[in-house]
């Protein structure tokens, strides 16, 4: 009974951020749970590659290229969705990238252009598919799914990539706020919080020593793998997590409840 009610046949998910990483992996999660897939990211060669790799597993998949911080492209993906499938189950929003702009810089530095650029693929984005997945879900009026993936980063300071931070806070938020306002139309919104999780496996020595060094900071002494969201996404996305709604879920190695991060700066005296 317990396995059942994890089973996804004959739903169809929408997984952003879809052709490598975390959102590759938490997709073909969902496929081998049973779900359809549509695929979405702005690289086709990457969303295509992972669309062929849920059809391996047996189940149907399209790609359709994505700029998640356009909102009229993402109404565009959740229409793509229907013509093809004829309905939306489950709204996985993972798109998002770290703070490469303004990434290190000083805070009378970041440009408004950053700031912005930052905010919408991370936040905004996560907004505009909620929007357009729920109204897609209501029209069918039998409820739905949404996932919206977080960050560690965004439950603590982090004074190297603030903007970051800040939109990886507002998709928690925007996510208890989505948990309580769509409720009624037995739409489920949830959210998961990784911590420092490997994209890939590390490609040469040079990147495993950084992995190993950046272990030592978690109480299970190593960083996690991509692998490892897609059991959790599988859970959210299923009946087995009929009575949970409005929650993030820390997936971090036990970093935030007892790890030592590096904060940026150095203390400026001395601690015994």
């Amino acid at each position: 009974m317990v396995l059942e009610r994890l089973r996804l046949d004959g739903r169809v998910a929408v997984v952003t951020g879809a052709g490598r990483g975390l959102g590759q992996q938490m997709a073909l999660a969902l496929a081998e749970a049973g779900a359809d897939l549509v695929c979405a990211a702005r690289t086709r060669e990457q969303i295509e590659a992972t669309a062929e790799a849920v059809r391996a597993l047996g189940r149907r998949a399209i790609a359709v290229p994505t700029d998640v911080r356009r909102s009229e492209q993402c109404d565009a993906l959740i229409r793509a969705c229907l013509d093809e499938f004829g309905r939306i189950d489950v709204m996985l929003s993972n798109a998002g990238i770290g703070d490469a702009r303004g990434q290190q810089a000083e805070l009378w530095d970041v440009t408004d252009e950053d700031w912005r650029d930052t905010v919408d693929v991370n936040l905004s984005s996560a907004f505009y598919c909620a929007r357009a997945a729920s109204k897609a879900m209501i029209e069918r009026g039998q409820g739905g799914v949404i996932v919206n993936v977080a960050s560690g980063t965004g439950l603590r300071g982090n004074p190297t990539g603030f903007a970051y931070g800040a939109a990886k806070a507002g998709v928690v938020a925007l996510t208890k706020s989505l948990a309580v306002m769509l409720q009624r139309y037995s739409i489920r919104c949830n959210c998961i919080i990784p911590g420092f999780v490997a994209q890939a496996p590390a490609a040469n020595q040079e990147i495993a020593a950084v992995f190993g060094a950046r272990a030592r900071y978690f109480p299970v002494q190593r960083i996690g793998e991509a692998w490892e969201l897609g059991p959790l996404a599988v859970y959210l996305a299923s009946d087995a997590s009929s009575y949970v709604t409005g929650q993030g879920f820390i997936i971090d190695g036990g970093g935030l409840a007892g790890g030592v991060a590096p904060v940026g700066f150095a203390p400026e005296v001395e601690l015994t």
